[in-house]
């Protein structure tokens, strides 16, 4: 849940600042939605590089996947990478559409590990699935703004 709660406060707190200040860039829905989205996605990936948090995610990684912590990694630098792109113009479309297939890849894990009743363990897939919608939609409003 705490994704989302930095997904919202920084979101809004951006376009709140934008709106006082009268800064253009920031009044704006994408603009403060890529900011929101890049605190997001490096504090997710903050997760793929400690533990207690590494040891659940390898734990969600399918099988049939090679080097369940290499593949941890790899999705850890990739959060990494899209946080900056989404920080550095002219990026932030391709690192939200980048960020939006990576999601979409990713989220098999969750439904396996809540099956098997492993790894992270914060939320009922229900609930994770409409959370990882609501990031979705965050990824595209930058991809289309």
């Amino acid at each position: 849940m705490a994704p989302l709660l930095v997904l919202a406060v920084v979101t809004g707190l951006t376009r709140l600042v934008g709106w006082l200040g009268d800064i253009a860039w920031l009044d704006s829905w994408p603009h403060a939605t890529a900011l929101g989205l890049a605190a997001m996605f490096a504090l997710t990936a903050s997760a793929h590089f400690t533990q207690p948090k590494r040891g659940a995610l390898i734990a969600m990684v399918p099988p049939q996947l090679p080097n369940a912590a290499a593949m941890v990694t790899l999705t850890g630098v990739l959060e990494l990478a899209g946080a900056a792109g989404l920080l550095i113009p002219p990026f932030p479309r391709v690192a939200a559409a980048c960020l939006f297939v990576l999601l979409l890849v990713m989220f098999p894990a969750n439904v396996r590990a809540y099956r098997a009743g492993t790894g992270v363990k914060t939320m009922p897939l229900p609930l994770r699935t409409v959370v990882q919608l609501v990031f979705l939609a965050a990824c595209a409003l930058v991809v289309l703004g």
